[in-house]
Order: C-alpha cells, then structure tokens, then sequence
C-alpha cells in the first residue's frame, strides 16, 4: 500500500554531504512529490524537507541510505495504512 511520508533532515556541514544526499534523492526521485531546503549558513548547516509517496520498503530504503551520510541527522514521519472501506 502506497503511504505518504516526510522526511527532515539536517545537514551539518553541507559542503561536505550535500552531493551524496542529493544523489541519493535524485536517485529515488519517483516516490519525490516536493522538496524545501533552507540553508543556515552563519550555522554551516542545511535543513531539507522532501515530501513523499511510495511504499513502505521505498520509503525505508531511501531513509536507511540518507541516514548513513555522514553528517546527515534523519528524521521520518510516515502515514498509517490506509483503512479500506
């Protein structure tokens, strides 16, 4: 079943992470509805927020590899099984 969840991230040091996680997005960008990153750069971090559909393994997969960048904090919000009628 297909749920929808978001994903929080904080980049600390984005020089040094920003490519692996963008390509590790990019390489799930068919589950990717949206994305917003906000940069703090007085702060040397980036904060991302990427809005998904997919399955729940997709959804884990994707959060699993973001979450073993080195400096990259995940934080995940997934939906609930949809209830059938």
């Amino acid at each position: 079943m297909s749920r929808i969840a978001v994903i929080g991230a904080i980049l600390e040091k984005p020089r040094e992470s920003q490519k692996a996680f963008n390509d590790t997005v990019s390489s799930f960008k068919v589950l990717v509805k949206g994305r917003m990153g906000i940069p703090f750069d007085d702060h040397d971090m980036a904060i991302i927020s990427i809005t998904l559909q997919g399955e729940l393994d997709e959804i884990n997969a994707l959060t699993g590899k973001l979450g073993n960048i080195p400096r990259v904090t995940i934080k995940t919000a997934v939906s609930s099984e949809p209830k059938s009628a």
